[in-house]
């Protein structure tokens, strides 16, 4: 899986209730990850690959979620 989409799983599972799928694919675009576009396609992509039911992470995309999430933590 790429970089983008890693990192699109994480932004969903870290996101605020009151924000929508929408609104993070605008705040990473926004942060010149991907342009809105391919960000739909990405969500469109972990939907058909199970990671997402009803616009949630579902149980892959959690236990995807909380892994790429260490790989992303800095020991100190």
């Amino acid at each position: 899986m790429n970089i983008e989409k890693r990192v699109l799983i994480l932004a969903i599972y870290k996101k605020q209730e009151s924000e929508s799928l929408t609104d993070v694919l605008i705040t990473l675009e926004n942060s010149g990850l991907f342009k809105l576009k391919i960000g739909k396609r990405y969500l469109k992509e972990l939907k058909k690959e199970g990671f997402l039911v009803e616009n949630e992470l579902g149980f892959k995309g959690l236990g995807l979620a909380k892994e790429i999430e260490g790989e992303f933590k800095i020991d100190s």
